[in-house]
């Protein structure tokens, strides 16, 4: 079993800047990708920004240029650093881990991000 345990959220003004954490515990195994979701109240969950165990990234065109993925595959941790926050950035983020070797897929808790206007 996996744990994820996401750390970070809290309440910003739009134009500031946040860094997200999580942690991975368990038998984790690789290769495989973490990342970040989103879900804003009232719309569905969305992906942010993802990195395979091997450094690859993706990020939806909404945070391309604002927020930056990052990986310590020592310490199981992913990182996400959010510059120029929006309103719309609003949401409870979630940290994510597949597993390509048995195809399994877990979720943190959660933690909330709100950028003030």
């Amino acid at each position: 079993q996996v744990q994820l345990v996401e750390s970070g959220g809290g309440l910003v003004q739009a134009g500031g800047s946040l860094r997200l954490s999580c942690a991975a515990s368990g038998s984790i195994g690789r290769p495989n990708v973490m990342g970040w979701y989103r879900q804003a109240p009232g719309k569905q969950r969305e992906l942010v920004a993802t990195i395979t165990s091997g450094g690859s990234r993706n990020s939806a065109d909404s945070v391309k240029d604002r927020f930056t993925i990052s990986r310590d595959n020592a310490k199981n941790t992913v990182a996400l650093q959010m510059n120029s926050l929006k309103p719309e950035d609003t949401a409870v983020y979630y940290c994510n881990l597949v597993s390509w070797l048995n195809g399994g897929e877990y979720w943190g808790k959660g933690t909330l991000v709100t950028v003030s206007s």
